[in-house]
């Protein structure tokens, strides 16, 4: 399914008057990155970076694995019209991409982790299957947009997939899978035309897997 158009508009990755200069500043200040890897697939094996601080806390691969394994027991990646949210290091997006999804959306806000979006996005020659925007999703304007699978990784304890939930709904595939990765103390309840199909925990994190009703 091709990314929406509407999406592409927005993709500048600019926030309010920021340019692209911002995010190639941000580049050029990248230092002790930590490195990932694309777990399996087209790109399978292929290095990834990792954003640095406190801002952003990348899926391990160990759990991306696993992850991955039970997505590929309900689904079939191919042809996949897919939306990574608090994307960080973009790995899980990149990681559907690697499996056969057709298109990909990155949203993340913040300027240094889109820097290593994009160049992850390179490493795996991704730029024409991706939309990258530099932007709060919860103020992502998704009208017209039909998601297959959507991939949720926000900064634990600051409910902010229970905001971005309730906007995204009308974005959404009749049949569509969403995943949060949440801290396993945290406390979820299923907000409203959505229903919890399963709830597995790994290590400190639990994994809610969501479909719209």
């Amino acid at each position: 399914m091709p990314p929406n158009r509407l999406l592409e508009s927005q993709a500048a990755v600019t926030q309010k008057g920021e340019s692209q200069e911002a995010i190639n500043r941000a580049r050029r200040n990248q230092k002790g990155l930590k490195k990932m890897r694309v777990i399996s697939g087209k790109w399978g094996g292929t290095r990834l970076l990792a954003p640095k601080g406190r801002g952003t806390r990348p899926t391990t691969d160990r759990n991306r694995e696993a992850l991955f394994s039970m997505l590929g027991a309900r689904l079939d990646f191919d042809g996949l019209n897919v939306l990574d949210a608090f994307a960080g290091s973009g790995a899980l997006g990149l990681e559907a991409l690697s499996r056969g999804a057709a298109h990909c959306t990155f949203i993340e806000n913040d300027v240094a982790a889109c820097a290593v979006i994009q160049q992850n996005i390179a490493s795996c020659g991704a730029t024409d299957m991706t939309t990258l925007l530099r932007r709060d999703a919860r103020k992502v304007d998704f009208a017209n947009s039909a998601f297959d699978l959507v991939l949720l990784d926000p900064p634990y304890g600051k409910a902010l997939a229970e905001a971005l939930l309730p906007i995204l709904r009308s974005a959404l595939a009749d049949d569509a899978l969403l995943v949060l990765e949440e801290d396993k103390r945290t406390v979820f309840i299923a907000p409203d035309n959505y229903t919890e199909n399963e709830r597995r925990i790994k290590g400190d994190t639990q994994l809610i897997f969501l479909a719209p009703i």
